[in-house]
């Protein structure tokens, strides 16, 4: 993980369309507690890569209240005004953005967008110099003229771009300057690159990213949230390890002396492990053999409650809070009950939350199978997350 930022943000919010409700720009929209654009800016700003967002706004909601409440929302480098066209816009918004090499360009009206599809788009503009993210298109497309189908076009190759948008900066103020210069129209930074003769790298998009247009998106995405206007999140884990006679035993944190251990690359305490899939699952970050490889040197034997440690605060990073964890013991033994409190108190500090948040069964299974004649342990996890407003 890269220790100093190398990305600014750019979210544009600088059109007028009105189709949302009311008359009022559907980036100002209320979402959760929070305006769209207030949750758009967000998921830039949270992340390590970014190192400030700038804001672009109208240029009368630039000297408005608006634009001061956007001056003072945690991570936000700037506000300027937008200009005529999207890529006006756009290029006054990168004048702001400071000398960091790569820039993510993303609308104001899509606020779901996921922490781990701005890491993918930052990931792979790091390696390719400009990355979008897009979605395969599940129907069949018509070219309609008139009132009439003309011709069925294959679909095979076509996606729907997204964003954020990335790029080398340098890269990409050069194409929106050719194209503005040029008179082109751009509608994302994607097409300016491609005209200046970038290649730009597709990275799948996501569904739940949509972009807010009309009332019916606006209610589908606050439809998504939980009670509080928090969006809530729900992860599962499950991980076995079978029994080595040689090693010790660590079972959520805790050593159990006298019985046979875990084989596994790590302390193989299964317990932390199927937790730690659960809360990585959660926040979409994928599972611990992505953080921790199993053939990298660093964790032989290390111990899972650090593990733990740093996917709590990935976690974090990502905007989300724990809110519960529920772990399911299975094994003919050791007898988990008379430790399960202690377990959860170890749990719960490695998570820095409270010991009522989790919680820890243990079951046999009967005799049957591998895990009932004793040749393994292992676990299954619930936990839930909450982004709060």
């Amino acid at each position: 993980m890269r220790a100093e930022p190398d990305f600014t943000g750019v979210v544009v919010a600088a059109g007028r369309s009105t189709r949302c409700t009311g008359g009022l720009p559907k980036q100002f929209q209320e979402f959760g507690g929070s305006s769209v654009l207030e949750w758009s800016v967000r998921a830039l700003a949270d992340r390590p890569a970014v190192g400030g967002v700038v804001v672009v706004l109208a240029a009368d909601e630039l000297r408005g209240p608006r634009g001061a409440a956007a001056r003072n929302w945690p991570g936000v480098a700037a506000v300027v005004a937008g200009g005529a066209t999207r890529a006006e816009s756009v290029l006054r918004g990168l004048e702001a953005a400071g000398a960091l090499p790569f820039v993510l360009v993303h609308d104001a009206a899509r606020p779901l967008v996921s922490a781990a599809l701005v890491d993918a788009v930052v990931e792979a503009t790091r390696r390719h110099g400009a990355a979008v993210p897009v979605v395969e298109i599940p129907d069949t497309v018509k070219a309609v003229a008139l009132g009439r189908i003309l011709r069925t076009i294959p679909r095979e190759e076509l996606r729907l771009a997204q964003t954020p948008q990335g790029a080398r900066r340098d890269w990409l103020r050069a194409a929106l300057g050719a194209a503005c210069r040029a008179g082109q129209e751009v509608t994302d930074e994607a097409a300016a690159l491609e005209h200046s003769g970038h290649a730009v790298a597709a990275v799948p998009g996501e569904g739940a990213n949509r972009k807010i247009t009309t009332a019916e998106d606006l209610g589908e995405a606050r439809r998504s949230l939980g009670p509080r206007g928090s969006a809530l999140r729900v992860g599962t884990g499950f991980d076995v390890h079978r029994l080595d006679p040689d090693r010790p035993l660590v079972l959520g944190g805790l050593p159990f002396p006298g019985e046979a251990g875990l084989s596994g690359h790590s302390d193989a305490d299964v317990v932390l492990h199927a937790a730690m899939d659960a809360l990585l699952g959660a926040a979409g970050l994928g599972d611990i053999g992505t953080h921790f490889p199993p053939d990298d040197e660093r964790f032989e034997g290390a111990a899972s409650t650090v593990l733990a440690g740093r996917v709590r605060e990935l976690v974090e990073e990502s905007g989300f809070d724990v809110v519960n964890l529920d772990l399911t013991v299975l094994a003919e033994a050791p007898r988990i009950a008379p430790r399960s409190a202690e377990m959860r108190r170890t749990i719960a500090e490695c998570l820095r939350i409270d010991a009522s948040r989790v919680g820890v069964k243990a079951t046999t299974l009967e005799r049957l199978g591998a895990l009932g004649r004793g040749e393994g342990i292992a676990c299954q996890a619930v936990a839930l997350l909450v982004r709060e407003r």
